[in-house]
């Protein structure tokens, strides 16, 4: 049997890190290093710094793979992400019985936690079909709650709720019904811009948490070309870019 660890790491800064992850990590066997390509070689990077901090257990292995990429020919967005996910299963379990075999403690250290629009439980879903797998979860610090933090504002009204979407729901979808208060992750298309902004306020964040964090809010009839210009300098700068941020109607 096969254990499975998905540890949450926050942001990537170890101090993110809950002292059950600390714990989890040491008792591993195998740490997983997914590699994203030469233009996300620091995301990997951060991955082994924090082994390099946290990692007091001489026995545990680090092994890197190469992630594959989602068919950009693919129209269909459900289906290119499904096909995705099967391919990312398949290196898994590849790597996994090339470095450990059919016994162990396999982590694999995920941003924010794994519940939070995250595919990494539906990829271990499919890697157990052909292995026997037993998954344990160690919740993380969301984006949320770090871009929360950074603001020092409350995710909600009192006794309001609020939605959690993506960029390209909002997109096509518009602001959700009946909510004022909405975060928005995984948006490359910077799409607070498609929001008609008038009562609108924004508090967005990019790389919450960790060194080069950056942080701007205001009226988002005032601020959206600002975050708009910031992230592009940013991702130009680093080669990718983490960010989220939160809309509220008045």
């Amino acid at each position: 049997m096969i254990e499975l660890l998905l540890i949450g790491i926050g942001t990537g800064n170890p101090d993110h890190l809950t002292l059950q992850a600390v714990k989890a990590l040491n008792s591993a066997d195998l740490v997983l290093i997914p590699c994203k390509g030469e233009g996300k070689a620091d995301l990997a990077e951060l991955r082994r710094s924090i082994c390099d901090e946290v990692l007091t257990n001489p026995a545990t292995k680090l092994a890197e793979f190469g992630l594959p990429v989602r068919d950009p020919a693919n129209p269909d967005y459900e289906s290119r992400v499904d096909d995705w996910h099967d391919a990312i299963a398949m290196v898994w379990k590849d790597t996994i019985l090339a470095e450990l075999g059919a016994k162990g403690r396999v982590a694999l250290l995920v941003w924010g936690d794994p519940s939070l629009y995250d595919s990494t439980l539906r990829i271990a879903g499919r890697v157990a079909r052909d292995l026997p797998i037993q998954v344990t979860v160690i919740p993380g610090i969301t984006s949320l709650q770090a871009l929360t933090a950074a603001h020092a504002i409350p995710i909600n009204e009192i006794g309001a709720p609020f939605a959690v979407t993506t960029g390209r729901r909002l997109r096509e979808e518009g602001w959700p019904a009946g909510i004022d208060t909405i975060a928005v992750m995984l948006d490359g298309e910077c799409s607070f811009r498609s929001v008609a902004p008038e009562g609108v306020t924004i508090w967005w964040g990019a790389y919450v948490g960790m060194e080069d964090e950056i942080v701007l809010f205001g009226p988002l009839a005032e601020t959206a070309e600002k975050i708009a210009d910031a992230r592009a300098e940013a991702r130009a700068h680093h080669g990718w870019i983490m960010d989220i941020y939160i809309l509220r109607r008045a």
